[in-house]
């Protein structure tokens, strides 16, 4: 049963916990993660929205490290991030990909925020807030196409249309719009939760990420000072790291997805499973076959995570030194971190059930749920089309498209 949602106004005398260095963020990561993890299978199979958990996750100050240092933050690594993502993910991947449009919204102010928006935005960051998305669209030519508008009315704009997979927004403070301009131009506007014209469709009914709340936005009339509009193409006609940033957050999901189903894989092995008839051996975790199996996929787990930090490096370079040659090396490096993560999430969650074994499929172990969470959130980007910019960087000198997806 869809549900229609108004949300209430934002909380602006919320607080925030600061986390000062790289390192605490990755405690606080893994402190909340061991907490999530606990009612993660329950959430999952009875799809229950995480709202306390999300509270817990702003309250914490994770939701602002990437928040630049000249406007109050540590802005860490974006391998630092990736691992935050990945650590969050792996206790429940719906938590983890959520913030994953909030900062992807907050990199794309770095790059074309005015300082007054951005020092009002990394503001409410630092505070607490949360921002969503209202970004990709159905019924379109492609899924780079909007049929959503901002034009002009009166002293500011108002923006139409109709959005889907909107991540996040159920648990936001703050809901950035994406709209083309009367210039056919893309935008990204802020809007409080509360704002009139604004509607929230709780009917996201995928087979996996069942609790990221990824549902309809219906904007009708919605009013928008220009102070909180962003020129947001202007990120995509120049070297930038707005896409790099995003797609390592994505493949930090991956992994964690994948780290999740490798746990639950050999814990089972090891308590539960029986050997095959023919193994000779007395306990499933001591079948040759499993052995090299299990070590297969831990090693490829190891290169995707090796993979993921050296993308990090790869994008904070650009970001410190942003050039046309930068800003490609981070979306060539991003791109193969992507595909490799996208890949070891599949094979290990398949995996699970081949070496666990029929006992492992019951439904009330809710096992599945990481093959349906690694197999929903990889559709996020076909990775064919990462091996094909590569491809022809490589081939052609052709340099990837500057995209969110790149």
């Amino acid at each position: 049963m869809t549900k229609l949602i108004r949300l209430s106004t934002h909380d602006t005398d919320r607080t925030a916990d600061r986390i000062a260095s790289e390192e605490e963020a990755l405690i606080v990561a893994r402190t909340l993660a061991a907490e999530f993890a606990l009612t993660a299978s329950e959430r999952d199979r009875d799809r229950i929205l995480p709202h306390a958990e999300m509270d817990r996750l702003a309250a914490s100050g994770l939701l602002a490290i990437t928040v630049p240092a000249e406007y109050g933050g540590i802005d860490v690594s974006n391998a630092v991030l990736a691992e935050v993502t990945a650590i969050l993910s792996e206790a429940d991947g719906s938590i983890g990909q959520i913030p994953q449009n909030h900062f992807y919204i907050l990199e794309a102010l770095r790059h074309d925020g005015t300082d007054d928006q951005k020092r009002f935005y990394y503001g409410r960051a630092l505070a607490g807030d949360r921002f969503g998305n209202a970004l990709s669209e159905t019924g379109t030519k492609t899924v780079g196409h909007y049929n959503t508008r901002l034009t002009r009315d009166g002293a500011g704009f108002c923006i139409d249309g109709r959005k889907f997979y909107s991540t996040g927004v159920l648990f936001a403070d703050w809901i950035a719009i994406f709209a083309l301009d009367e210039d056919e131009k893309i935008t990204m506007s802020f809007v409080p939760r509360g704002t009139e014209g604004v509607e929230i469709v709780d009917d996201w009914d995928g087979i996996g990420q069942r609790t990221t709340g990824s549902g309809t936005t219906i904007l009708d009339g919605v009013r928008v000072p220009p102070s909180a509009v962003v020129r947001h193409h202007q990120g995509f006609e120049r070297p930038g790291t707005i896409g790099s940033v995003g797609q390592i957050i994505h493949a930090g999901i991956d992994l964690g997805i994948a780290r999740a189903a490798f746990a639950d894989m050999v814990r089972f092995i090891r308590t539960v499973s029986r050997p095959w008839t023919n193994s000779g051996v007395e306990r499933a975790s001591e079948d040759p076959l499993t052995v090299a199996r299990v070590g297969q996929v831990a090693i490829r787990i190891e290169a995707a995570t090796a993979i993921v930090e050296y993308a990090g490096r790869k994008v904070d370079h650009a970001q410190v030194d942003l050039t046309e040659e930068t800003a490609v090396a981070a979306s060539l490096a991003v791109a193969s971190a992507k595909v490799l993560t996208t890949e070891i999430a599949i094979e290990a969650t398949n995996t699970l059930f081949e070496l666990a074994g029929t006992a492992s499929a019951r439904e009330g172990l809710n096992l599945d749920r990481h093959w349906r969470n690694a197999r929903t959130h990889t559709l996020h980007d076909p990775v064919r089309w990462k091996y094909h910019v590569a491809g022809n960087y490589h081939l052609n000198d052709v340099a990837p498209p500057r995209s969110g997806a790149l």
